[in-house]
């Protein structure tokens, strides 16, 4: 067999691969609105870089007629290439051949490109769209399954882990998604759950649709599993490409640096008016993160899920900061179980990744309420604590109005490593509001009162006077300035430069217990 006919058997046999599942199954995939595999990835990647590995994988069962159907790459496709000229690991699950399922071979692909994303230092990225375990291989799909969690544990906080859900991710399945940082899902095509419809309408007698149970919308909204959804698939792996703008490599390196033409000493003179002078007013938090960050780009994570705090990227003179901020326009700001989660996971992924964290704090509390209580807000609250005090990454707070109570100490304060605290001079730093201090501190003396109502006003503006203000702070060190809100942009990346070479370390441990 001369050379030229030897590479004529290789092309052929790469063409196979290259079909995945034949004509007709792309062309029901087209049909129902999804990509192939290789779409999918050739819209992820830079042009042209894409390097496929394991291209002529197939499996070895034998059983159940499955040694004649043995199609090359097994169901996924998998390699590296580069996003915006980084280098990136890939896989996308192929549903064009076996649906997608997972074999033993199948995993052994994926393993494969998660070790040496590992090794390389370089961030994973996975393209879920699978019938689930291949039932013909039993236990050696499900042992696949487990070594690719293994890898998923092993590379946290370690090289960024973004996972999109493009069509069915069930049972087992959904728990590397789950693990990895972030998960984008498809409108109208994505679906994750644990158990189907029928499965729940056999046991529990529930009746659910797939995208009521987990479509979408469900998990962006009510659950929180997921942390974004796009329109389209086109959408969504450009939700990619820009969410790993903000990131580093790994643990390793810093985030990359953008060229900003934003001025950095720009004025915001619309904060002067941004928080209305009644406290008890709501506004819209983003209506200050927005000018502060360069060029009033800030992608926000999560954001139909515990809408009372905000997560986010953007920039500051060109270097990704991570945002966490209290929204007044739900719940007044509170805190209550789910932000806690959110605004934890969030903080800690920044301090992982080594990106530096901006907090706006407008914050009445914790959210009070026996459901709370009973549904462990104490626990929940202690993560988002937790997570701000043992980042070590540098930690600017900007308190824009409400700082009441525990949620001063957990919201970034001085007290758990914040490197500079702000406050703008309408802050109301206490143990509580001035209402709920003067019926309190008051009770006897306005019982008596002949004119309660009004004796207990004058309380109120002589607590709010004396306590209810951010001066008091100040006085004793809490705060490092009291600043005008115009010029909050130039003071978060003046004290974002002074801490560049900041280095903070925790005790030598093996891990800490956080409250899970």
């Amino acid at each position: 067999m001369s050379i030229d006919d030897k590479i004529a058997d290789l092309k052929a046999r790469s063409a196979s691969a290259e079909a995945g599942g034949g004509e007709e199954r792309v062309r029901k995939q087209h049909a129902a609105g999804k990509l192939t595999a290789r779409e999918r990835i050739r819209l992820l990647l830079d042009e042209g870089s894409f390097q496929e590995m394991d291209k002529l994988v197939r499996h070895d069962c034998v059983d159940f007629g499955m040694d004649k159907n043995r199609p090359y790459g097994d169901g996924v496709v998998s390699g590296y290439g580069t996003v915006d000229g980084r280098t990136v690991f890939v896989f996308a699950q192929d549903f064009t051949v076996f649906g997608g399922s997972l074999s033993a071979a199948n995993a052994a692909k994926i393993v494969k490109v998660m070790d040496l994303a590992l090794k390389a230092g370089a961030p994973i990225v996975g393209l879920n769209d699978s019938g689930g375990a291949r039932i013909q291989e039993g236990v050696a799909s499900l042992a696949g399954y487990a070594d690719i969690f293994l890898r998923n544990v092993l590379a946290s906080g370690v090289v960024p882990q973004i996972s999109a859900v493009m069509g069915p991710c069930a049972g087992g399945a959904v728990y590397s998604p789950a693990i990895t940082d972030f998960i984008i899902m498809v409108e109208g095509r994505s679906h994750m759950f644990i158990t189907g419809p029928d499965v729940i309408k056999a046991v529990t007698h529930e009746e659910v649709t797939m995208e009521e149970l987990g479509g979408a919308e469900t998990h962006n909204a009510l659950s929180g599993v997921a942390h974004f959804a796009a329109p389209g698939e086109e959408q969504a792996l450009e939700l990619i490409r820009e969410l790993l703008s903000f990131m580093p490599s790994n643990n390793m390196e810093d985030p990359p640096l953008k060229s900003a033409s934003d001025p950095w000493d720009r004025e915001c003179l619309e904060l002067d008016k941004a928080v209305p002078d009644d406290p008890y007013l709501s506004y819209d938090i983003r209506t200050i993160i927005r000018p502060v960050v360069d060029d009033g780009c800030f992608l926000e994570v999560q954001s139909e899920y515990a809408r009372n705090i905000v997560v986010g990227f953007g920039r500051l003179a060109g270097r990704p900061v991570g945002v966490v901020a209290n929204q007044p326009e739900h719940l007044a700001g509170a805190l209550d179980i789910n932000a806690s989660d959110k605004g934890a996971r969030f903080v800690r992924f920044c301090d992982a990744f080594n990106i530096p964290l901006v907090t706006f704090e407008d914050v009445p509390g914790f959210l009070p309420g026996v459901a709370q209580e009973h549904g462990g807000i104490i626990r929940h609250g202690a993560k988002l604590l937790y997570a701000f005090a043992e980042a070590t990454v540098p930690k600017l707070t900007v308190i824009t109005r409400k700082s009441y109570g525990g949620a001063y100490c957990v919201m970034a304060s001085k007290h758990i490593r914040a490197d500079v605290n702000f406050a703008y001079p309408q802050a109301e730093i206490a143990v509580m509001g001035p209402e709920g201090a003067v019926n309190i501190v008051y009770k006897r003396e306005l019982d008596k009162a002949r004119d309660s109502a009004r004796a207990r006003e004058e309380k109120i503006r002589e607590f709010r006077e004396k306590l209810a203000n951010p001066y008091v702070a100040c006085e004793k060190g809490f705060l490092d300035e009291v600043i005008e809100p115009r010029f909050t942009r130039i003071k978060l990346i003046a004290a974002l430069r002074m801490l560049e070479n900041k280095r903070d370390k925790n005790p030598p441990r093996k891990h800490g217990n956080i409250p899970l």
